[in-house]
């Protein structure tokens, strides 16, 4: 069994449905085939045994008050006179003792079976009982059996109990039911052939649609192309139709993040362009100051020293956001926890007091728990920081405010003009008049997706008398959950 069903696995899904469909109708046919038969069978037993009822009447034979006198028209030969009709109607007593009286009009003998002779040694007071019998040349018979006779020899003078044994054919009955069941096991047959087909063609029919979607997967994983779609009618609900949908959601999505990121390699490869430019050139002049022999001036070798410092500080700062912005939904996953803004905002404060020594920055920070990455949230809050440290004039001041889950950071500086606001979390965007200053572009693109993934949202926009105002918003609660400690 377990390997037959192994084999029926190994078949094509629409073999496997062909099959069922026509197992299923199989079943069916049969069930009703053989309901039929049956109900069938009882209408003719029914008529046989009306037609058994009726004999009662046709003949005059001595019955219950008169059954010593059957005896006496018994005889052991079955007699026929040769200008009447042959006889159909079997007619014959049965005494306890075995003996077997044939009436002058009986068709044959009926062969005596165990029900004859339990209903002669039990009485019945009823219209007596039909069963199935033989008669002497093996034919079959519908037999009423009528108990409650007593029959007297005449030899020995005893009494003892019999049953009247009225027979007819069932030849033609036979006949109609063999010809019924033929007829039953044709239709039965060709139904399931029917079925079977009916049942290819309706697997080949539904199934298209998954072929199609096959040959899109395979022409997918073979070309690697991801525009391609797969039509689906725009009122079809089934769940081929969602199959359908879902792939060319799936390839529509692939699609978007694979120009995401060949525009995140092309943009990051015009990054480090740059700065690897600047570092090649400034090596390759102390190289050759020392290959000549000709040392540099020591003002500037400190600023050609200098300038590589920072070119190579520039380039960790931009490999180190290519990498958080690499990582996986999955890896972040993994690590969200619940943690303060307030003491993540201050770690955050004192790295960008160290950066800008000579700004005057103030905090106003109240309690407030989130869950988030720690090291992420510590990042983006150091990215804002940097930026309002970075375009605030010196001396100037940076407020810091947090409350009630919003945290606000402003500047006194330049501002952003209105129509670069739009552009700012985008990757590598940088506003013309900040390309001279260090920077990947990618800074306040990994606040926005720390953010977001926080479930919270950040803004950047023009503050009221000059500067810019950042404003996260984040969810959470002025005190950390129950479950925050496991």
């Amino acid at each position: 069994m377990k390997k037959v069903l192994r084999r029926f696995q190994t078949l094509p899904i629409r073999s496997r449905l062909a099959m069922l469909v026509a197992a299923a109708v199989a079943f069916a046919v049969a069930a009703v085939s053989v309901t039929c038969w049956f109900i069938v069978q009882g209408k003719l037993y029914e008529q046989v045994n009306a037609d058994l009822q009726k004999q009662l009447g046709n003949r005059q034979f001595p019955l219950r008050d008169q059954a010593d006198q059957a005896v006496n028209h018994c005889t052991t030969k079955v007699t026929q006179d040769s200008g009447n009709p042959p006889r159909t109607t079997y007619f014959q007593v049965v005494s306890e003792t075995g003996r077997t009286c044939v009436l002058p009009f009986s068709a044959g003998t009926v062969k005596v079976t165990q029900t004859d002779k339990r209903l002669i040694k039990e009485g019945n007071d009823g219209d007596g009982v039909f069963h199935n019998s033989v008669d002497s040349n093996g034919n079959a018979v519908r037999v009423l059996a009528l108990p409650g006779f007593a029959i007297t020899d005449r030899d020995t003078g005893v009494s003892s109990k019999a049953a009247l044994l009225i027979a007819l054919p069932l030849k033609n009955t036979e006949k109609t039911l063999n010809d019924l069941a033929l007829i039953l096991l044709l239709v039965s047959g060709v139904g399931v052939l029917g079925a079977g087909a009916a049942g290819l063609a309706v697997a080949r029919a539904g199934l298209r649609p998954v072929d199609k979607l096959t040959e899109a997967v395979e022409h997918v994983a073979r070309t690697e192309d991801l525009g391609i779609r797969i039509p689906v009618e725009d009122d079809a609900e089934d769940e081929v139709a969602r199959l359908s949908r879902s792939f060319n959601s799936m390839t529509s999505s692939l699609a978007s993040s694979r120009e995401l990121q060949q525009q995140l390699i092309a943009d990051a490869g015009h990054e480090l362009r740059t700065p690897l430019t600047s570092l090649r050139t400034n090596v390759e002049l102390l190289t050759r100051s020392e290959e000549t022999g000709r040392p540099l001036p020591e003002a500037d070798r400190k600023a050609l020293l200098a300038s590589v410092k920072a070119q190579m500080t520039e380039l960790a700062s931009l490999i180190g956001d290519l990498q958080e912005l690499s990582r996986s939904e999955g890896q972040r996953g993994e690590r969200v926890q619940v943690v303060s803004l307030r003491d993540t905002a201050e770690a955050a404060l004192r790295r960008a007091r160290l950066r800008g020594p000579e700004l005057t920055i103030t905090a106003d920070l109240e309690s407030w728990y989130v869950r988030v990455e720690p090291s992420a949230l510590e990042r983006a809050l150091v990215n804002i920081l940097d930026n309002a440290v970075k375009f605030s004039p010196d001396g100037g001041t940076v407020d810091v405010r947090l409350s009630e889950g919003v945290l606000t950071v402003r500047d006194h500086g330049p501002g952003i003009p209105e129509d670069e606001l739009p552009h700012v979390f985008d990757r590598f965007w940088r506003s013309p008049s900040a390309r001279a200053l260090p920077g990947s572009g990618l800074g306040l693109s990994i606040v926005a997706r720390t953010v977001q993934q926080a479930g919270g949202e950040v803004t950047l926009e023009r503050a009221h008398g000059g500067g810019t105002v950042a404003t996260v918003r984040l969810p959470g609660a002025p005190t950390p959950p129950p479950d925050a400690a496991r």
